[in-house]
């Protein structure tokens, strides 16, 4: 086996794909390939894999069609041009981020993304926030239950890799714009804190059974925001049932989208 092979672990039944990301005295580091999850595992714990069709295909057919149906408003006798929401993506993982980029890029969402350590997202948005302005907040990266130091309470922050970072974020950004319509944070990763995420004023936050969300779910949450109509609500059960984690992986509360029709139109139709 080599840096870049995918992989399964076979202790944990083979649950999850990932990629090896470094090699050291039989010991692997990995990172899996469609979950926000940081492993090691021994050598001969690991089962060669083959690399599935993306997850991440259904989720964006799904924007797509979204995308289209909105677009149909606009009829071609009406001079009617597309206003998304604009989206601000702080990603722990670059790689993630990346693939959360060309998510937003396919469906022509304005959207800026950085790549920052968990620690240091709090502070980041204090410049971030004034210079881009966005409609749509989303703060990610890596998190989970500390399993050296879990003592049984969920409840307890302290139990989790990075959540209380993002609590952090949550609460520059929500200082920043305090009202929830006018600005929608969506916050965390696996196994996240998500009661203490919505006290600390996101919209939508992971996770509530504190179990693994996909990479791309808070892509898929954030597109969903970015195509809903200003005087409507996002339908919450309606985007959350169609992420790959579920109910079990996101909540969130009632909130009103970020599109806007403008017009005239100039030029060729979107």
């Amino acid at each position: 086996m080599k840096i870049g092979d995918c992989v399964v672990r076979k202790s944990y039944g083979k649950d999850v794909l990932f990629r090896i990301q470094d090699l050291k005295d039989r010991q692997a580091v990995l990172k899996g390939v469609s979950y926000r999850l940081l492993a090691d595992a021994p050598l001969d714990d690991l089962e060669p894999a083959t690399e599935p069709m993306e997850e991440d295909v259904r989720g964006v057919s799904l924007l797509k069609q979204s995308r289209l149906r909105i677009a149909g408003l606009k009829r071609s006798a009406e001079p009617y041009f597309d206003v998304p929401g604009t989206i601000l993506h702080l990603d722990g993982d670059r790689t993630y981020l990346r693939k959360s980029i060309a998510v937003y890029n396919e469906l022509r969402i304005p959207a800026e993304g950085y790549h920052l350590q968990e620690s240091d997202m709090a502070e980041a948005l204090r410049q971030l926030l004034p210079a881009v302005q966005p409609d749509i907040v989303v703060i990610t990266g890596h998190d989970a239950i500390l399993k050296h130091r879990f003592d049984g309470d969920k409840q307890n922050i302290r139990n989790y890799k990075n959540s209380m970072h993002f609590v952090q974020a949550v609460r520059v950004a929500r200082a920043y714009e305090r009202n929830r319509d006018a600005m929608t944070i969506i916050a965390g990763a696996c196994q996240s804190h998500f009661e203490a995420l919505l006290q600390a004023g996101a919209n939508f936050a992971s996770s509530p059974s504190r179990i693994l969300i996909h990479a791309l779910d808070p892509v898929y949450i954030a597109a969903k925001s970015a195509f809903t109509p200003v005087k409507d609500t996002v339908n919450i059960y309606d985007v959350i049932t169609h992420t790959v984690s579920g109910l079990k992986g996101l909540g969130g509360i009632e909130t009103r989208g970020n599109y806007r029709m403008g017009l005239p139109r100039i030029g060729p139709e979107n």
